[in-house]
């Protein structure tokens, strides 16, 4: 089996080798190519069609592409926040839609960075919708230090990842980065959008020679929307130690396919999103 084979040998399917943090590779356009899905998602609807995001790198398994990064910001308190750009009208295929958007980075931060899996038509991403953007914990945490210290939508503090540098559960290694898992924009919503972040030395060491992660993450936290771009199930950084069989103990990894995610591997990628319903 060749290093270009796109997933592991224990899943006997095919893999491709993973990419490295601040990469520029373009990817995940989709089988159908651009052209034929943009005649389908354009149609109706409030923005969609080519858009370029920076994302966690997929590094093995069907998905086509990364998760998006949603870029962070820390208040005065500690506490941890989505950044949600400014809603501006633009103008597209000759019709004007709102449209969250702006300069980051040195890049184009959207919200149709988030339209894809029917996260298009959740109504936290309407981008009028009204939120305080912070990250704020779910009804069932997946760790054993949020459930005991967290209760359903409290807030994450920056002071809650004191032990990133150490922190471990068994699962891949230790010390890499400690990892909480929430819901974002999503306060009195029917839909929950799910996030996940990391708190990591290695996003801290990145972000010093890299203009995006630099003004997206903030003393090592890095965030992204959590739905895998397969069939749009909730992906975990370790959550679960069959991660190991398929290459992701120390990843983020989706149980319904065996795709897997470098947190510590962000890219630029290009797909095509959904317009959101109107």
């Amino acid at each position: 089996m060749s290093e270009s084979d796109k997933y592991p040998a224990e899943s006997g399917r095919r893999r491709f080798v993973k990419g490295v943090v601040g990469g520029a590779t373009l990817a995940g356009v989709g089988v159908l190519g651009t052209t034929s899905i943009n005649a389908t998602t354009n149609a109706s609807g409030a923005g969609g069609g080519s858009t370029q995001a920076y994302a966690i790198e997929n590094v093995a398994g069907p998905a086509p592409r990364g998760m998006p990064q949603i870029p962070i910001e820390i208040d005065d308190e500690g506490y941890i926040r989505g950044v949600w750009p400014e809603v501006q009208t633009v103008e597209q295929n000759g019709v004007e839609v709102q449209l969250a958007q702006t300069q980051l980075g040195g890049t184009t931060y959207s919200s149709e960075w988030f339209q894809y899996c029917g996260v298009e038509s959740y109504e936290g991403l309407d981008p009028t919708y009204e939120s305080d953007n912070y990250f704020r914990s779910g009804s069932a945490p997946p760790y054993a230090w949020q459930q005991e210290s967290k209760s359903e939508g409290d807030r994450f503090n920056i002071s809650d990842f004191d032990d990133y540098e150490t922190w471990g559960n068994g699962i891949g290694e230790a010390g890499i980065g400690k990892p909480a898992a929430g819901n974002w924009r999503s306060q009195d919503a029917e839909d929950v959008i799910p996030v996940q972040m990391i708190r990591s030395e290695r996003i801290e060491e990145a972000a010093q020679n890299n203009e995006w992660l630099n003004a997206s993450t903030s003393q090592g936290v890095i965030a992204w929307l959590n739905k895998c771009t397969h069939f749009c199930c909730v992906p975990g950084y370790k959550t679960t130690g069959s991660s190991a069989t398929f290459g992701g103990a120390n990843a983020v990894y989706c149980q319904c396919h065996q795709s897997v995610y470098d947190p510590f591997s962000v890219v630029q990628t290009l797909f095509v999103a959904r317009p959101r319903p109107e």
